[in-house]
């Protein structure tokens, strides 16, 4: 029987998967782990922790990733649901090679133009949802998944009718398809630019009409004129390239592009207000926000340079579509060329559409044979992807961790989990985890370190045990403040290879009784344990004051003794004989004759009745089974 895909990202605190992208050479600790998984990625096994998949990424995606789903979660409750596959709801028209890629793995149920309350009805039963611009993903269509639904994916760039954050308090993962259309909305643009300057579109319809009007439609040359890209995303770089080759003296307003890259293209970056006020023709390219709804306005069209000439191939609702009317009948605006409108598609009657110094098109960006097909590919794998339980490059409402620290981080992963997960079974009591800092040991330079995805996972670790909510990526930071639960982090800078990220990771949970005293750090009311990576396995080796060296696989019994001889001896003949096989020990003291912690790696979990036999030997002052 075919292996049923995944659910949710993160979904057990039993086992996760993490992918990392294809990077050379690899670690030699993940090297000499890696085998051949199915076509066309290639797979990490972690040996000590069978559940748990490393992917590798094709060079195709070598781009920041961001997302973790676990495989078994999904294909256990496609086999509840009495379906061994995924169900995957495509909600406007895809590229048939998309829907080919979906069909070999999923059940597609393909629901053109559905009313929202047909929407809300089919999607309680579906794990993906494909979109393209013209279906709203609410609030309430999330609230109608009943927690199934896994991914949304967006068959485009902008997720404008997507609501990331409801998606994000209930751990659903959005991704888009950025790429494949990059060169065909650059294209677009540059095809609106020119057939504006030139007015095409107008000489085309008067000789339609009979008529023959040299005179009127006289043009603008483009070449030294100043051209300013508002959003030097993929697509606005992709424009200033193209418009460079025409002779066009380019600017770019993006507070959040990196000046090099600008410059290595022959951009300047400028202000917002230097970018309208110098540029003889503006081209659009931002997504859709609350800072950028209407951004065009009245005053905005106020501080252009008079005859300015306005391209938008990016979202229609960044223009105050009627102060656009007012600018052009002015003369503020000579001319604007438009793919998109905050209305699709607009009225009949719109002035905007009609007026005679507007070039029009319906959202023709991507829609070149080409690009929808690659957008089809594109969004189909991610989202398969995403419902494999593969890290999404695409995703959007996930910290975006470059692929490079992933690959490095790879091992903490689960050793962050594991110490939250430890630390959370520590405590006892009706108070609740209120305070967690993490210290990150590194000889690394702070900024040369990103632990987003560590104190994600340990929040995982530490919450979902304790919680309803299944915790992954996306909603970790949320669901941590839902909870009041506040963690801060502390690196300390230490000697060491600068080839090693972190030496070592410690968890502090502050204020809290706990059922195994050892743990407390000078009992102080704060539990500390501290783990480290050797050659890619992760092991505790700090219990509270006490040092040990337990690999953290299986389960894991801890014992606080004095230190005598014989000790383990007697707790390995017990475990021996109720047949319970032992993976790590270590033992861990203050002073000799004191006090020591022995750990005691177990690969099965201890009966109560063999527990009872540990905690009855006269030299054991406590005791406490945790389970990986």
């Amino acid at each position: 029987m075919a292996l049923a895909p995944p659910k949710p990202l993160f979904p057990s605190p039993s086992s996760s998967a993490v992918a990392v992208a294809e990077l050379s050479p690899l670690p030699s600790s993940l090297s000499s782990l890696l085998c051949r998984s199915r076509s066309p990625f290639l797979g990490l096994r972690l040996a000590h922790d069978p559940s748990t998949s490393l992917l590798l990424l094709p060079l195709r995606y070598r781009r920041p990733l961001c997302a973790v789903a676990d495989a078994a979660a999904v294909a256990a409750e496609a086999e509840d649901a009495g379906s061994p596959r995924p169900r995957v709801l495509v909600a406007e028209k895809l590229g048939e090679a998309g829907l080919e890629l979906l069909r070999g793995f999923a059940e597609v149920d393909c629901g053109y133009n559905l009313p929202p309350e047909d929407l809300r009805a089919r999607i309680a039963r579906c794990d993906a949802l494909i979109v393209r611009s013209g279906t709203k993903v609410t609030r309430e269509v999330f609230e109608a998944a009943a927690g199934r639904l896994k991914v949304v994916g967006r068959a485009g760039v902008g997720i404008d009718n997507v609501d990331l954050q409801a998606a994000t308090e209930h751990g659903c993962l959005v991704v888009n398809a950025p790429t494949a259309n990059t060169v065909a909305a650059a294209e677009h643009g540059i095809a609106l630019l020119a057939a504006m300057a030139r007015n095409v579109a107008q000489a085309d319809a008067s000789m339609k009409a009979g008529k023959w009007q040299r005179n009127k439609y006289v043009g603008v040359s483009l070449v030294g004129k100043t051209l300013a890209v508002m959003g030097f995303g993929k697509v606005g770089s992709e424009v200033a390239r193209r418009a460079k080759g025409l002779g066009m003296h380019v600017i770019a307003h993006d507070p959040y592009a990196p000046a090099d890259r600008a410059r290595a293209i022959g951009v300047e970056l400028v202000s917002f207000d230097e970018a309208i006020s110098t540029a003889d023709f503006i081209s659009l390219h931002m997504p859709l926000t609350a800072n950028t709804s209407k951004l065009f306005n009245d005053e905005t069209f106020s501080k252009v340079k008079k005859g300015v000439r306005i391209i938008n191939v990016a979202r229609g609702g960044v223009i105050d579509e009627d102060a656009l009317v007012r600018a052009l009948d002015s003369g503020t605006v000579a001319q604007a060329a438009l793919d998109v409108f905050a209305e699709e598609p607009p009225p009949k009657d719109s002035k905007l559409v009609l007026h005679e110094n507007v070039t029009v098109t319906p959202h023709l960006g991507a829609s070149t044979i080409e690009a929808q097909e690659g957008v089809a590919i594109e969004i189909a794998e991610a989202v398969i992807g995403a419902l494999k339980g593969e890290l999404a490059a695409t995703a959007v409402n996930a910290p975006m961790v470059p692929a490079e620290v992933l690959s490095e981080l790879s091992p903490y992963i689960a050793l962050a989990e594991k110490l939250g997960k430890l630390a959370v079974q520590l405590i006892t009591g009706g108070s609740g985890v209120r305070g967690v800092k993490v210290v990150y040991s590194s000889a690394r330079d702070p900024d040369d370190l990103d632990t987003r995805i560590l104190r994600a996972m340990i929040t995982k670790g530490i919450l979902e045990p304790i919680s309803s909510v299944r915790i992954n990526i996306v909603n970790a930071d949320y669901t941590a403040k839902q909870r009041g639960l506040r963690i801060s982090e502390e690196r300390i800078s230490i000697g060491g290879s600068l080839e090693v990220p972190i030496e070592s990771i410690r968890v502090h949970i502050a204020n809290v009784n706990s059922k195994f005293a050892g743990a407390l750090l000078d009992n102080n009311g704060d539990i500390v344990l501290e783990g480290r990576v050797k050659d890619g396995i992760p092991y505790l080796t700090l219990v509270g004051s006490f040092t040990v060296d337990v690999g953290l696989e299986g389960n894991l019994i801890l014992c606080r003794q004095v230190d005598q001889p014989g000790i383990i001896g007697r707790v390995g003949k017990i475990l021996g004989e109720k047949n319970i096989n032992v993976n790590f020990m270590s033992v861990g003291r203050n002073a000799p004759g004191k006090q020591a912690i022995m750990g005691i790696g177990v690969d099965e979990e201890p009966d109560k009745e063999t527990l009872r036999m540990i905690g009855e030997i006269p030299a054991i002052v406590e005791f406490v089974f945790l389970k990986l």
